[in-house]
């Protein structure tokens, strides 16, 4: 089964950085597209980005394109995404997960049709 986490959350001032890392410790994910997530309390998770199987494309979605990049290291079963510009409404637990669809599928930004979740990471954006 494989085991996801997500490590490098923390707390920043706002026009600062982060950079999040998505390991998968357990049984190597089939995946095509990989992605990450974000989620408020009491509100509903949401799609951030997603990158291609090979790391050469990737999606974002629009309050974060500019500002935040995604990318993949297969050989490492590792994902990262570089959080740069943050702005206090970026506070969330950010999530990874990954799906057998393709990027590019409209259903890869719904966080329902995801198996697997792991341990998130807290990101916190001060004013």
């Amino acid at each position: 089964q494989a085991q996801l986490r997500v490590s490098g959350g923390g707390l920043v001032q706002a026009g600062g950085s982060l950079r999040l890392t998505c390991t998968n410790s357990g049984r190597t994910l089939p995946a095509n597209t990989m992605s990450w997530f974000r989620q408020v309390p009491g509100k509903e998770r949401e799609y951030v980005a997603a990158v291609s199987r090979n790391g050469g494309s990737a999606d974002y979605v629009d309050f974060v394109k500019g500002r935040f990049t995604i990318s993949r290291d297969s050989a490492k079963n590792t994902m990262y995404l570089q959080m740069d510009n943050l702005k206090p409404e970026d506070t969330a637990v950010y999530y990874c997960s990954a799906t057998l669809l393709s990027l590019g599928q409209p259903a890869v930004r719904n966080w329902k049709i995801y198996g697997s979740w792991g341990q998130g990471a807290q990101v916190t954006v001060s004013s």
